[in-house]
């Protein structure tokens, strides 16, 4: 009995090294389509202790049946400045213009009721696609950073 009463002393001290708070927040930055919506689809500043990521989270329009949530991540600011670029850029071009980059592919598709169309393909198969009106949006708030 001595024993297991001089352990629980102890065992407090042990519990607390076991363990670390982590300060994280995420705050979005524009909500282009709501999550009640079937393609929602949202820009987000994540922040973990020193370091910030920016992360776009959308439906994989790849499955038609599920809805499995899918995102893009932007290791910088830089990065994200990047994406804004080829967005510009591609508001400007024509059909079928294609922005590369390392992770993943803007390609604009001009339809002609719904206007200008662009579809986000990531390198690791999961796809999406959005019209210039959320690109605008997106563009605004990256240009706000």
């Amino acid at each position: 009995m001595k024993k297991l009463i001089i352990l629980s002393l102890f065992l407090p001290f042990a519990a607390k090294a076991q363990f670390t708070i982590v300060n994280t927040s995420t705050v979005d930055l524009v909500e282009l389509r709501p999550e009640t919506s079937t393609s929602p689809l949202k820009l987000q500043r994540v922040i973990k202790e020193s370091d910030t990521v920016f992360v776009l989270e959308f439906r994989d329009l790849g499955y038609t049946n599920d809805v499995i949530m899918s995102t893009l991540r932007f290791a910088n600011l830089q990065q994200l400045k990047y994406f804004q670029k080829g967005l510009s850029a591609l508001k400007k071009g024509y059909t079928g213009d294609i922005a590369k980059f390392k992770d993943y592919t803007v390609k604009r598709v001009d339809v002609k009721k719904e206007g200008i169309t662009y579809i986000l393909n990531c390198s690791s198969g999961e796809t999406t696609n959005f019209q210039q009106q959320d690109a605008d949006k997106m563009i605004a708030a990256i240009t706000n950073l």
